[in-house]
């Protein structure tokens, strides 16, 4: 008897414990499927559905948007910034002082052609003139002694008109022979060519050493180019040309520096179209305003023109609703319950939408959940 209950006692005692830890694991399994039950339904809770449900607001946001034409262009130089540089004089090229891509300031002795022939004129107009001046004093000296005798009645008025008419004649021959040395000493001027501006030297026709002729034609010697005299020529199509005035933004990119934006402003606009393949495109100018040192002409570049600017309210596109033909949103009143309010949209851009009439900037707008209609 006494072993029997001692057997009953532990079998009692040792089933406690595996009681105890049976309770713990269903109560640990009903809480993980309440938790669980309770976070689907938070997933899954329809969003706007009743006046007591969360909802997310957003309000319009103001920024300035603006309209640009696009079109192709080239980098040109301006009318004026390209001067061909040439000799007055014939003769020897006896210096070249500059080569290609050379830069010049303006007044720069850039050649020189030989001298010698010049000062050989300048030598004979100076005898020229000493010769005239010793004519004219011989003259001078006979006029006054003719005077003296015509005054005393000794000779004939036609002997002292003689000598008058002479005298007329070698003064006459000075001037001409100061004339001349002028002239020669002008050329002597000439035998120096200078820059005409401030450039970069684009060309060079000739060599040091070589004859140049001026006798018909002024050659060239070489062409220069005026530093920053650059602008793009962009070329509208006619579509688009209705849209641009002169002074607009412009800014563009070149094919060379895809990633640096250069900026400008529209200076003219042609008056007459050019015609390629058939496609009508108006010529627009456009000056540029800084970084000239990067472009090189005839490079390609993709111009915007900015032809409109203005304020605008935006919104999510996924705030618009369309019912009827027309557009409307969701919007909290004062009280904050949801209201429908009909609005006017305006342009598109990417994700967002302009509206044009029907809602202010402190209105709070409802942003549609993905998938889920209101």
């Amino acid at each position: 008897m006494m072993a029997t209950m001692t057997m009953t006692t532990r079998l009692t005692d040792a089933g406690k414990p595996r009681g105890r830890r049976g309770r713990w694991i269903v109560l640990c399994c009903v809480t993980a499927a309440a938790l669980g039950a309770g976070w689907w339904g938070l997933r899954h809770k329809p969003a706007g559905r009743g006046e007591g449900n969360q909802v997310t607001w957003v309000m319009p946001e103001v920024r300035n948007i603006s309209t640009d034409v696009t079109a192709t262009g080239t980098i040109k130089l301006k009318t004026g910034a390209e001067v061909r540089v040439g000799a007055q004089l014939s003769g020897i090229v006896r210096s070249l002082n500059v080569t290609v891509g050379s830069r010049v300031q303006k007044g720069e002795v850039i050649a020189e052609i030989d001298s010698r022939s010049v000062m050989a004129k300048i030598d004979q107009a100076r005898t020229q003139l000493a010769q005239a001046n010793v004519s004219l004093l011989k003259a001078q000296t006979d006029y006054s002694r003719t005077q003296k005798l015509f005054d005393a009645g000794l000779i004939a008025a036609q002997q002292f008109d003689d000598a008058k008419a002479v005298l007329e004649g070698a003064g006459a021959s000075v001037a001409a022979a100061k004339s001349g040395l002028v002239t020669a000493q002008v050329d002597l001027a000439y035998v120096e060519i200078r820059a005409p501006i401030s450039g970069t030297v684009a060309s060079i026709t000739t060599q040091q050493g070589e004859t140049v002729a001026a006798s018909f034609a002024t050659p060239t010697f070489m062409t220069i180019i005026q530093q920053g005299a650059l602008e793009v020529i962009a070329m509208v199509d006619e579509a688009d040309i209705g849209n641009v005035r002169g002074g607009e933004r412009v800014v563009f990119t070149t094919e060379t520096y895809p990633d640096h934006e250069f900026s400008g402003t529209v200076t003219r606009i042609a008056p007459v179209a050019t015609i390629l393949s058939g496609v009508v495109n108006y010529e627009v100018a456009v000056s540029i305003e800084r970084d000239l040192t990067m472009l090189r002409p005839d490079m390609t570049a993709n111009v915007n023109i900015r032809t409109s600017e203005h304020r605008a309210l935006l919104l999510p596109s996924s705030c618009i609703h369309k019912e009827g033909g027309q557009s409307f949103v969701y919007v909290q009143s004062a009280s904050g319950a949801r209201a429908k309010r009909t609005v006017s949209v305006g342009s598109h851009m990417a994700d967002q939408v302009e509206l044009l009439h029907g809602l202010g900037a402190a209105d709070k707008v409802q942003l549609e959940v993905r998938g889920v209609t209101p």
